[in-house]
């Protein structure tokens, strides 16, 4: 995992609104990046940074959730605090609908803002632990051969090697090499580990079980 310090990035066009939002989140040991536009935002911004945002609603050229939105757009997962002097339900119920982690009127209640943000950066550290872990096991699974998935999908719904050879119509001696590559390609030791495996990679690559199948990827059957 790469380890780096979290960020709050505070996003205001009012100068003294980021200063003294700055010194007051700096004054709880957290580090702060402040922008002057969503623009300015979104052409600094490293994809991947720890940390969570504060960001106006009222901006000029992009507003608070036009650039909520934008991010949304690109994938980018970044917990938000939305700060407004004029907020009304529909901008709050917009905000909480595409993420945001808290919607905050003028002015602030400075413990509920750094709560709020502490709460983000947590999520922003479990969001880059479960995207590594994900890549992770695709990584492990491009290792493997088409016809090894079919039989990992096979002993995960706990077929013995003669019931997965007759499907396959394959010799039992076959599938137990088979067995033994996964194993050892997965750097697993048990079939519980195994059957783990394969439930992550369910989840990594989004498919069900009910799916036509997870192993009908682009690895070569052999």
């Amino acid at each position: 995992m790469k380890y780096m310090m979290p960020t709050v990035f505070i996003v205001d066009d009012d100068p003294a609104v980021r200063d003294s939002l700055a010194l007051l989140i700096m004054a709880q040991g957290m580090r702060t990046v402040t922008f002057a536009s969503a623009m300015e935002f979104l052409e600094t911004y490293t994809e991947g940074e720890i940390g969570c945002m504060v960001l106006d609603i009222r901006m000029p050229q992009i507003t608070g959730l036009a650039l909520q939105e934008k991010l949304v757009e690109r994938g980018l997962s970044i917990p938000i605090v939305f700060i407004t002097g004029h907020g009304d339900i529909e901008q709050c119920r917009r905000a909480f609908q595409s993420g945001a982690i808290d919607f905050l009127t003028k002015p602030i209640d400075q413990n509920r803002l750094i709560d709020s943000l502490r709460k983000g950066i947590r999520l922003s550290i479990q969001q880059q632990q479960q995207d590594e872990e994900t890549q992770e096991v695709m990584n492990q699974l491009a290792r493997i051969s088409g016809r090894e998935r079919e039989v990992l999908e096979l002993v995960a719904d706990g077929l013995s090697s003669k019931e997965i050879a007759r499907q396959l119509d394959l010799s039992p001696r076959t599938i137990e090499v088979h067995r033994a590559n996964l194993f050892s390609k997965l750097g697993v030791d048990s079939l519980a580990d195994l059957i783990r495996f394969y439930l992550k990679a369910l989840e990594a690559t989004g498919k069900k079980r009910s799916d036509e199948s997870f192993l009908n990827e682009t690895a070569p059957r052999q």
